[in-house]
């Protein structure tokens, strides 16, 4: 694996956030409520998370495997908190989609399978091949342990909106209506920002060239879509929260 290769893939594809990020803002990605027609072909909700987020966990245990280090317990631990958050979105969320949920293009499912694969390799590629090998001492550094913390708090928040948005599907029929309660009362989705705390504190915690480019992507697809949720739960609800913010407290 070459560093020169990787640092090359590493800026092209932050420039390539940018670029995405502006289009979302100017059309939202067409899946679940934001689904429109003219992207092809779907699949089922279920089966689109699946095929879309599983290449994360399975491509970065197999740079994991084939690295010089699966004896050291930092790159274990690293493994281990990527294999949390997927573990959960590839192979446990899908199944608690409501069957209501609506069918995904598959151009979206590929386009968001490949990201996978190329932030599994950055990530990947730099925590068990490129970078630096580190001792057990990286586990107490002040770096690490605000990174991981921030990570599992992150995931927690993420988490737990996810049933609260669930609880409100189930209530209501299947159909959308307000989340109440927590983070909800501030934001309209903190889904998206504990994923966002999540994936900077992971960042953080490797302090990684793939962990920061893995935050711009993070919010170049979070971002865009928390604005466009906002303004749709605004347009339909005539009664929505007015103090509410779209996914950071205050401010936007």
């Amino acid at each position: 694996m070459s560093r020169l290769v990787y640092f090359i893939v590493c800026g092209l594809w932050a420039l390539v956030a940018l670029g995405v990020a502006a289009y979302l803002f100017a059309r939202p990605a067409p899946y679940g409520r934001h689904h429109r027609p003219g992207f092809g072909p779907s699949v089922s909700a279920r089966v689109a998370w699946l095929i879309m987020e599983a290449p994360s966990p399975l491509c970065m245990l197999l740079f994991f495997l084939t690295g010089n280090r699966v004896t050291n317990l930092v790159a274990q631990v690293f493994l281990g908190l990527w294999l949390l958050h997927y573990g959960y979105r590839a192979f446990v969320y899908p199944w608690l989609l409501p069957a209501s949920s609506r069918p995904m293009p598959i151009l979206v499912v590929t386009s968001g399978a490949f990201f996978n694969f190329i932030n599994a390799y950055l990530n990947g590629g730099w925590l068990f091949h490129l970078g630096p090998v580190l001792s057990s001492h990286w586990l107490v550094s002040s770096g690490f342990v605000a990174g991981a913390t921030m990570f599992v708090a992150g995931m927690l928040v993420h988490v737990l909106a996810d049933r609260e948005l669930r609880r409100v599907r189930r209530a209501a029929s299947g159909q959308r209506g307000v989340p109440r309660g927590a983070l909800f009362s501030l934001v309209s989705c903190p889904n998206y920002a504990g994923e966002i705390f999540e994936w900077l504190g992971f960042s953080l915690a490797t302090w990684s060239p793939g962990g920061g480019v893995f935050v711009l992507w993070t919010m170049a697809n979070l971002l865009p879509r928390a604005f466009h949720h906002h303004r749709w739960y605004r347009d339909k609800f005539l009664d929505y929260p007015h103090r509410r913010r779209a996914v950071i407290p205050l401010l936007f």
